[in-house]
């Protein structure tokens, strides 16, 4: 099985004529995981195959090429292969990508998440056996293991209310798009009035009419903002944000909240490892379980620490740059 990096993102089965993540060939069918930035076609002109949440976010974050709809479990034949949508776990629309061919199966997942993402239409596995499973490993270090998504809510719950009840206005720093709406859901029982910023706010709407509940919110506003619980981005905060309110306690809800990358523990505080990645021993987990042929490895701080345990596992893989 031919399968080549493409880009930052992209991935590339140029026999089958199938890619995953990238900008969109004319009469290559190219299949977009979900609606991050960095995994949404560049070209305006673009004709893609997605889910319809990830189209309906895409659409709010300015795409403006076309798509064709997937369901989760709908197939695509091509004149080569059998292509079937899973859900990923990693944000709402989020889909794994399964093919089915003549040279193997393959199973490509973009971003994901096991367990899943609370605000997301959960984690399945084809079903059938995967020979070649193309995988993202950020996390893949021993140093990350997460809570469980009760216990990390339970964080963020206990963080809004003491601040709260010491009249100090609680910030949390999350992406715009599948972080912010995930905190505002684990803060949706205590039904107390959120602001998110602008960019968030576009897209909260799209989670709502899939069902989910993000609690009482509206966007930000400078003036109201004090003593409300406020989602914003770093960026954001560094430019002003919530500069009106008197007393404000920040946390940083990330992965990287594991103090490693990314933010200076003294900048904010309270670090909150929750993740729309799996960690490392989820990693480890599903490839045993899995068990295919070769695993390709794409996005990890030290593939050669993966290739480890897998190696132990008799599994063979390499790394994709």
């Amino acid at each position: 099985m031919n399968i080549i990096k493409a880009g930052y993102q992209g991935i590339l089965l140029p026999d089958l004529n199938i890619e995953f993540d990238c900008s969109g060939i004319p009469d290559r069918h190219t299949f977009i995981s979900h609606a991050h930035a960095d995994h949404m076609p560049r070209s305006r002109q673009s004709h893609v195959f997605c889910t319809p949440n990830t189209y309906k976010l895409m659409q709010k974050r300015g795409y403006k090429g076309t798509a064709e709809i997937l369901d989760f479990g709908e197939a695509l034949e091509t004149d080569c292969a059998r292509i079937t949508l899973c859900p990923a776990g990693h944000i709402l629309g989020s889909a794994m990508f399964f093919v089915e061919s003549d040279a193997g199966s393959v199973l490509y997942t973009g971003d994901y998440r096991t367990p899943p993402s609370p605000v997301s239409e959960g984690f399945i596995l084809p079903g059938r056996p995967v020979d070649h499973l193309v995988t993202e490993a950020t996390f893949a270090l021993p140093i990350y293991k997460w809570d469980s998504h009760e216990e990390l809510a339970g964080e963020i719950q206990n963080f809004a209310s003491a601040c709260l009840e010491e009249g100090e206005t609680p910030v949390f720093l999350a992406y715009s798009l599948g972080k912010a709406q995930e905190v505002m859901h684990m803060l949706a029982p205590l039904n107390h009035p959120v602001q998110i910023q602008e960019e968030g706010y576009t897209l909260c709407k799209v989670y709502e009419e899939a069902g989910f509940n993000l609690g009482p919110y509206e966007p930000y506003n400078q003036a109201t903002c004090d003593r409300k619980i406020l989602i914003t981005t770093r960026r954001a905060l560094n430019n002003g944000f919530a500069g009106r309110a008197q007393k404000k306690r920040v946390a940083y809800c990330s992965g990287w909240a594991t103090g490693t990358v990314g933010f200076s523990p003294g900048s904010c505080d309270k670090l909150i490892p929750l993740s729309d990645h799996l960690d490392f021993f989820e990693l480890i987990d599903l490839c045993e379980r899995l068990n295919p042929e070769k695993i390709h490895i794409t996005h990890t701080p030290d593939a050669s620490v993966v290739q480890h345990y897998l190696d132990n596992l008799n599994i063979a893989s390499r790394t994709l740059e």
